[in-house]
């Protein structure tokens, strides 16, 4: 048997990758706007066995036009270009990024003394709903709810997502205090300071504040030492791209 081409071997390698993040993302909107996959799959003329093997990662074989539709479908327009593929490292897993921001808070949590949780299940019965890192702070006896994000599709539906995961971790709470009154449970965004991002938390300062009205530099404290409590009120926080340090947010001077 002849030896495949070098390059038709890294491009199977690299559908592989992209196929994956494009599943991924394709379920978190579908389950975004509240579509089921057979529901998905009617207007694309696909099956929901079919969806479901999509969002798995396994639609590398698909056609360029089942994805556009798919794109349209979920009201995320499809888009490509020739250099993904020369950014694609199949040594890292296609959320890395994410990753590397939970990574740091889990360390950090377990520096100051504090129980970390990667993807905990915040309604045990559908571990779907899960969040990104918890942080369990017996000393302020509060359960932190920490939401990592890479990008936006839908700032509303992140909203409500990370609202509905805040009130189903009121039974963890309940658990955790034990013959005392309940955990608080405090919840917080930390987004990735990519240039895009920068770009979207300047461009809406109204809403991420109205949202996350809680001192973005108390959150930071609050995340990095454990002897300073979360605050109140629900808070934003940024991590460097490359996942090594959390800094607070900076408004523009009409929104101090």
């Amino acid at each position: 048997m002849p030896r495949r081409a070098a390059a038709a071997v890294a491009g199977e390698r690299d559908a592989r990758v992209l196929a994956a993040e494009l599943g991924r993302i394709a379920r978190e909107r579908r389950r975004a706007i509240r579509l089921t996959q057979a529901q998905l799959g009617a207007p694309v003329g696909l099956k929901a066995a079919r969806i479901s093997e999509i969002e798995r990662g396994e639609g590398g074989g698909a056609p360029l036009a089942t994805w556009i539709a798919l794109g349209r479908a979920l009201g995320r327009p499809f888009g490509a270009t020739l250099g993904w593929s020369r950014r694609v490292d199949a040594s890292e897993p296609a959320d890395a990024g994410h990753l590397g921001a939970q990574e740091l808070l889990l360390r950090l949590a377990r520096a100051s003394g504090r129980t970390g949780t990667f993807e905990l299940p915040t309604r045990p019965a559908d571990p779907a709903r899960s969040a990104d890192v918890a942080i369990r702070d017996d000393r302020a006896r509060t359960l932190i709810l920490a939401e990592v994000w890479n990008t936006f599709g839908d700032l509303g539906a992140a909203a409500r997502s990370t609202n509905r995961k805040t009130a189903d971790a009121g039974q963890l709470a309940v658990v955790l205090g034990g013959e005392g009154p309940p955990y608080r449970v405090a919840a917080c965004w930390v987004i990735r300071a990519t240039a895009a991002n920068r770009v979207l938390v300047a461009r809406y300062p109204s809403i991420f504040r109205s949202r996350f009205p809680g001192p973005s530099a108390a959150w930071v404290r609050a995340l990095t030492d454990g002897r300073a409590a979360p605050p109140a009120e629900p808070g934003l926080a940024l991590v460097d791209v490359p996942g090594t340090r959390l800094f607070p947010v900076r408004w523009p001077a009409e929104e101090q």
